[in-house]
């Protein structure tokens, strides 16, 4: 290949030899972005596809390619992935203890230099829950993609029948309130998927962050004031025993399955869920007649505060970003920081894809319930990742087993803690 173009060279004419030469130059110096992704929506992929094209428009010898890799293969191959010489350059990313690992392994760029460069520019387009979510020891290991938020869904004629007031619940004795007078008027109060263990926890990861705030994650982490034994920890895992003995939930709650609590609540068969941002949607998708609550039926809350509490507006839910492989080509940082941009994210968000971790794109956003969820996002003073991100899996399975056995009455608060705490030192 080499010598034919030597010999193409001596025979041009001097013009046609340096566009000739150029043309060459041009196409070994192009440069391919590769982005592993985990997205099996084509519709999804269509949009990146799409910001995908604008940039190599404007980035002309740069071609950028999406890679899909199903969840599960993703997470068993990718370790292997990046310690090889065929390591994407961007692959989806989940904050927490996940990203943790990956920047102690090595296998991530530490961006800081990048984010902090023009005081802080690039860092400062993040909404601040997103950047927190990202930052490792102090470092942003990842660039933020985009966020999810827990709250209370909530059915309004299911309300009205019971008389409560959803505008009222403001604290944790409101929503207890609330739960009485629900079953009272003969209404399930909540629905939940404690079959699955995981939507339970959500219950005790919540108080725990409205009792101690960031500060008792921080130092429980920290291995300070007795870790996950502190008081913030058992004060919340005493009070969703005793929101276990109101019997808050649906009759054979403890082998349900999230996706049938979800269809509990759309068949407008119990009147809250505590659920994810977008389940406006998913309540429809799962509704045995198809079309769930009408949306105009559908009402949402925040999780409630608790009385001399220290997170009061502080969120949970997650973080999820782009890491960028060590050896990854500035091309490639390039094409993360467009792809996360404002007025990229501002199109994912008007195309129902997420709520942007890129500040002030949340106007694209058309959903009105993931709207006021982007809203408590932008204002939330602290933003508690999901417990088997943020701590593991390992731990966070331990979250979720004991969070089941305190609710039925079959553990202790103090012993529930005291075996979270066993399973964080034996993680660290």
């Amino acid at each position: 290949m080499f010598r034919a173009i030597q010999a193409q060279l001596s025979r041009c004419a001097p013009l046609f030899c340096i566009a000739f030469a150029a043309s060459v130059a041009s196409a070994s110096a192009e440069t391919t972005v590769r982005m592993m992704h985990v997205d099996p929506n084509p519709k999804n992929v269509a949009v990146w596809r799409e910001i995908a094209d604008q940039f190599e428009a404007s980035h002309p010898g740069t071609k950028v390619k999406l890679e899909y890799l199903e969840n599960e293969a993703f997470k068993a191959k990718l370790p292997t992935l990046l310690q090889s010489k065929d390591a994407p350059d961007l692959f989806y990313s989940w904050s927490g203890g996940v990203l943790k690992a990956q920047a102690e392994a090595g296998v991530v760029k530490d961006l800081s230099k990048e984010m902090q460069a023009n005081g802080g520019a690039w860092a400062k387009s993040y909404v601040p829950a997103a950047m927190n979510g990202v930052t490792i020891n102090g470092k942003p290991m990842c660039v933020p993609f985009k966020l999810s938020v827990i709250g209370f869904f909530y059915n309004k004629a299911l309300f009205k029948k019971a008389g409560v007031d959803a505008e009222a619940i403001a604290t944790w004795d409101d929503l207890t309130a609330a739960v009485k007078k629900l079953k009272a008027a003969g209404v399930t109060p909540i629905s939940v998927g404690a079959g699955d263990k995981w939507p339970l926890h959500f219950y005790w990861s919540y108080l725990a962050l409205r009792l101690g705030g960031e500060e008792a994650f921080a130092a429980a982490k920290a291995g300070k004031d007795g870790g996950f034994t502190a008081k913030p920890f058992v004060q919340a895992s005493t009070m969703v025993q005793e929101f276990g003995k109101l019997e808050p939930f649906q009759p054979g709650y403890l082998g349900t399955k999230w996706l049938d609590s979800l269809g509990m609540f759309a068949d407008q068969r119990a009147a809250m869920l505590l659920t994810f941002d977008d389940s406006a949607k998913r309540q429809v998708a799962v509704a045995a007649d198809g079309k769930g609550i009408p949306l105009d039926d559908l009402g949402v809350f925040p999780f409630p505060s608790v009385k001399g509490g220290k997170g009061d507006g502080a969120t949970f839910g997650g973080v999820n970003c782009w890491a960028v492989s060590r050896n990854a080509s500035p091309e490639a940082l390039e094409f993360a920081k467009f792809l996360t941009g404002k007025e990229a994210e501002q199109k994912m968000a008007e195309a129902g894809m997420i709520i942007p971790a890129a500040a002030g794109a949340d106007v694209g956003i058309k959903d009105p319930f993931m709207k006021l969820f982007a809203g408590r996002l932008a204002k939330s003073p602290f933003h508690q990742i999901y417990l088997d991100q943020d701590l593991g899996p390992s731990v966070g399975r331990v979250v979720n087993d004991v969070t089941v056995e305190v609710v039925s009455g079959a553990m202790t608060p103090e012993k529930a803690v005291k075996q979270i705490q066993e399973a964080f030192e034996l993680e660290k």
